[in-house]
This record gives structure tokens, sequence and C-alpha cells, in this order.
């Protein structure tokens, strides 16, 4: 474990330039669902962790917070306006500022978790409009609309995007032909490079930034492919098909010493790609249709990928090397899932949150509660941050103490 951990440290520090500020944005620090928090209790008292506090009035959403200089960061609608919510250590209210109209159609409500950089706070609406945000002020900085200054289209359930930024750069996918993905300076909004990459529309997938040799790719999921993008000049290194009926892959792929893991739902599975040494060709190791991961993500712990079915509603473990399928159970319901201090944090779309240690032999699940506060699904992703859990369900964000 704490060889795993610190090779995720050592990759963090590849990618983060020596002069510029940490990013705070999606699923942990290398956005693969790992929190590096210790001394976590190992199993919950009957009735699950204390609630240290609860704030219920975010609107619409289904996005997950982001703490930075103990302040929280989160995005909700009201009213079809979307909202950033700025939050004490403590749960209180300080500021909110609006800062567009948000996806109010099938599933209403905010779809991207703010990246806050420094003083900055960047954030797409389901309507494709991307806002530099000042959150002390509530002041746009700058916006650009990825449809109409782009060549994007929007998807059937609004775009849906966790942007990543790196240094100077902002990456995100507009879905065109010209403008399929692009990088613009994250200080004024302008293009630095724009990739026709596959052709395709978005499909709800948010990027990963990897460096393979010392070459920064960026890795994402498209309408009907895997692509690898150079991340410094937009050139589109390789593509790998994969494809379900619905054209949705929301869950951000995982990368570990020279492989790859992309995965989607609806019955379709996941495929582990090797890069060659240059990083501009894959080839497939071995592909899984067990694990068909619609929305809650996976994590690759000490060899194995941990997660949920979509269609084959149990929780897998998966062997990385192999792909076998080393068990499964339905304990609980699918859903989602993060990892911190030995064990598996997972949040069900019948709002159950369990803790879980998986063994050789099976999940043993040391702990469980229900979540009663919120509205509508289940779907937020779960986040660990200074031994506080953070769980959002619609227009409520719930922190519980999971110390020791």
């Amino acid at each position: 474990m704490r060889l795993l951990i610190l090779s995720q440290l050592v990759f963090l520090a590849f990618l983060t330039p020596c002069n510029s500020q940490v990013v705070q944005n999606w699923r942990g620090p290398e956005r693969m669902g790992i929190y590096h928090d210790t001394g976590l209790l190992q199993e919950w008292p009957v009735g699950g962790p204390v609630m240290e506090w609860a704030f219920e009035q975010l609107g619409e959403g289904f996005t997950s917070p982001v703490i930075h200089e103990e302040k929280i960061f989160i995005t909700g609608m009201e009213n079809r306006t979307g909202y950033l919510y700025v939050l004490s250590a403590a749960g209180i209210l300080e500021r909110k500022f609006p800062y567009g109209e948000e996806y109010y159609r099938s599933y209403p409500g905010s779809r991207s978790t703010p990246a806050i950089v420094g003083s900055l706070a960047y954030i797409v609406t389901g309507h494709g409009l991307l806002v530099c945000m000042d959150h002390t002020s509530g002041q746009i900085l700058w916006q650009r609309d990825l449809f109409n200054d782009f060549d994007g289209s929007n998807i059937r359930w609004g775009l849906t995007e966790n942007l990543l930024v790196s240094g100077d750069t902002l990456f995100c996918t507009p879905g065109g032909t010209e403008y399929n993905i692009a990088a613009l300076n994250r200080h004024n909004g302008e293009v630095i490079w724009a990739s026709p990459g596959t052709g395709g529309l978005s499909s709800y997938c948010s990027p990963l930034l990897i460096n393979h040799n010392g070459r920064r790719i960026l890795v994402t999921m498209m309408q009907r492919n895997i692509a690898g993008v150079d991340a410094a000049s937009g050139e589109t290194l390789w593509t790998h098909p994969h494809a379900n009926f619905r054209n949705i892959h929301p869950n951000t792929p995982i990368y570990h010493e020279g492989y790859i893991f992309a995965f989607s739902g609806y019955g379709m599975g996941g495929v582990k790609l090797r890069l060659n040494r240059s990083g501009d060709e894959v080839t497939e190791v071995w592909f899984n249709d067990d694990l068909d991961n619609q929305i809650g993500g996976t994590v690759l712990v000490d060899g194995y990928i941990y997660g949920a079915g979509d269609r084959n509603r149990f929780w897998f473990c998966i062997d990385w090397q192999t792909g076998e399928t080393v068990y499964r159970s339905r304990d609980i319901d699918k859903g989602t899932v993060i990892w911190a201090d030995g064990r598996l944090y997972c949040y069900t779309e019948r709002g159950e949150l369990a803790i879980m240690e998986p063994t050789p032999e099976g999940f043993i699940i040391r702990g469980q509660t229900s979540v009663k506060l919120g509205s509508a699904q289940h779907w937020a992703h779960l986040v660990i941050d200074n031994n506080i859990l953070y769980v959002r369900h619609g227009n409520a964000l719930m922190a519980y103490n999971i110390s020791e």
C-alpha cells in the first residue's frame, strides 16, 4: 500500500509544474478516486459515522465539493441559474455567485465540479458555457461558449465535464470537428491548440492527464473511441474503439505504469491498453465485460480494480494483470466508489453509504448507514478531505467525521 501511494504522489509531481499552483478538483489529487488521508476509522459504529453538519440549500445538481484553503466550493442550480457556493469548514454559506444558465431539462442541475486554482474557479455549464470566475468577488474574468465560439454540439443530457487544469493550461472537450478537444490559456481563454481528435461528440467524460516516459498525454473517451492527445501540441497520438449503444462514457480512465484502463456501462465493460514507449500507439491487453461501470468510477489498489457494474449490478474485484473477475458481491447496490486508508467508500443509487474492506476472498462491509437528506438521484461522487467524508445528494451537502 505504501509503495502504491508513493508511486501516485510521484505521478502527481510529474504532472504539476514546479512553479504552478495546486489544482483542487475532481476525484482526488490524481483524478483517480484515491485519497491520501490516514488515521481514518477502519470500522464504523452502528448507524454510521457522526455527521458534523449538513447544508441543505444547494439547489439542484450532481457535482462534488472541492476543498481549498479551508473553504468548500460546490455548484448547484436555482431557477435555471447555476451558482458557485462557498462554504466555511463548518458548513456555513459565506457567499454564492451566479455563473450562467444551467441544464434544466431531463436530470436538471449542475454537472461540473469546479476546478479551483488560487482565487480562480473554472466551471462549464450543461449548455457549454465555460467561465473563469474570481471566487472571492464573483467577477467573471472571461468566458467561452464551447458550442458557438468553437464548433461543438450539445449532447443528450447536457455537456458534462469536470475541467482539467495543469499549469497555465485548461483542457476541455467541445466535441466539434475542428475543436474536438482544445487547450486554452486559463488566464484569458485564448486557444493554445485545437485537436480534431476523433471527430465524434463528447461523451460526458472528464479527461486524465498522464506523464508517460516524459510525454504528457491527455486521455479521454469520446463518442465511440478512447483517445490519446499530446498535451503540448494537440496531436492525436492514438485512438481505440470503445462504444456502447448510448455513446455515454462518463468515467475518467485510470493510468498505471504504462497502461490505461478505460470503461463504461450499458453492458460494455472495460479495456486495458498498453502504451508503447513513446506513447503514440496502444495495444489491447485484455477486455472485461463484467465491470460495466456506468457513472460510479473505479479505483486501482494493490493490483486490483474495484467498482460496481451497471447492467451487471454487482460490486467487482478485477485482477489488474489478467483482467479476470476475482469475485463479486451484491451486499449493497451499485454506485460510486473512492479509496482511502485501506478501505473502499461506497455510495449507492439507493442512498446506502458504506465502508468496505476488500480481502482475497471477498468484500467485508465494515460499516453502513443511509443518506436521508437531499433530493433526486444519489449520483454524486464522494470526497475525503482532512478526515471528513463529504456526501452530496441533490440540494444537500453532508460532512461526516471519519477520523479515528
